[in-house]
């Protein structure tokens, strides 16, 4: 799989401890990202269908609340997967980060 987008990786990160509707999913993502990626319904949706396609998440349950169909998506086996990965990739290039700081030259 290719580097994976940030939103992506919110979102799958927000799934990551169980169902969520697509709202709880917007919540999750602005505050795991600490309000930097806010999520427009559009986007959202069209990126859990995406996602839902590849398999790496799955809806979990439909219900109706006030009216209205409320779906809730669960991360798949192979999001999960996909996430792990990804996440060890970042924590990589981080790590080398921290490192090359920690020799950088002082300025004066």
């Amino acid at each position: 799989m290719a580097t994976m987008q940030e939103p992506t990786f919110l979102i799958l990160t927000a799934l990551a401890s169980g169902p969520l509707h697509g709202y709880g999913v917007m919540q999750q993502v602005s505050a795991l990202s600490q309000g930097s990626v806010t999520l427009r319904t559009g986007t959202l949706y069209g990126a859990l269908d995406r996602l839902s396609e590849q398999g790496l998440i799955e809806v979990d349950r439909e219900e109706a609340v006030d009216g209205r169909l409320r779906r809730y998506y669960r991360l798949a086996e192979a999001g999960a997967t996909a996430l792990a990965t990804e996440a060890a990739r970042l924590r990589r290039h981080s790590d080398a980060a921290v490192a090359r700081l920690a020799t950088r030259p002082a300025t004066a």
